[in-house]
């Protein structure tokens, strides 16, 4: 019944809008965590992780809906499929943390700084944000690890020279996204990996086709910078 098969797909949208009502509601701005062992208690900002719980919920939800209405047809593949699901959910997080900590790492160095001294150097407050967040999310291989270590050493540099010509932080916000969604890809990208791995390919048979299509999108972020400065934008 393809209804029935796109009901958890709805479901999922559905309460993960609700969700991201109920929880601030239900915790308010903040939420103390204290177990056994802890030195003190960790407080979390409820608007900084609504959007990740509503979702995490509404995945659930979702997750419970299929096996209630489909068990009969799941229910003798249900252990090697939660098997392969654990195996990949372990593969993708695992590459993507060693990644982004590797980044977080190489951020830390002495060298680092040399590598944010000689960005700083680039007048354009577009094209220094878009080269300095696309070459950390190369570093880390990964687009939301390059675009937060960017974001963290150098966002007041980006700010005050945003500021300085004129041009909307809602404009370098844009960039910023566009930019850490390139060199990301690279070989040793924890999704590429991961991508590989579930579909059995190598980096010989597939990176070319990734790269292809990652690569229309790095340069787009070029050609956003030049419209915005050829129809006088920004």
């Amino acid at each position: 019944n393809p209804l029935l098969a796109l009901s958890p797909l709805v479901l999922v949208g559905v309460m993960n809008l609700l969700f991201t009502h109920w929880i601030p509601a239900w915790y308010g701005k903040t939420h103390s965590l204290s177990l056994p062992g802890m030195s003190a208690p960790v407080q979390s900002d409820i608007a900084k992780l609504t959007a990740i719980w509503a979702v995490e919920a509404a995945l659930l939800i979702g997750i419970l809906m299929v096996l209630v209405c489909g068990y009969r047809a799941i229910r003798t593949r249900l252990a090697e499929g939660t098997r392969s699901a654990v195996n990949g959910a372990l593969l993708a997080a695992m590459n993507t943390a060693s990644e982004y900590g590797f980044g977080a790492v190489i951020a830390s160095l002495p060298g680092f700084l040399v590598l944010a001294d000689a960005l700083k150097r680039i007048p354009n407050p577009l094209v220094n944000e878009a080269i300095t967040v696309t070459l950390l999310a190369g570093i880390t291989g990964s687009a939301s690890g390059g675009m937060s270590i960017a974001l963290a050493a150098m966002s007041e540099t980006f700010i005050t020279a945003a500021n300085a010509a004129n041009i909307p932080l809602e404009v370098l916000h844009r960039v910023a996204s566009m930019a850490s969604g390139g060199m990301d890809t690279l070989p040793h990208n924890g999704a590429v990996i991961t991508l590989l791995a579930v579909t059995g390919l190598t980096h010989r048979e597939a990176y070319k086709d990734i790269f292809g299509i990652t690569l229309i999108k790095t340069l787009a972020v070029f050609v956003v910078i030049a419209t915005f400065y050829a129809t006088g934008i920004v």
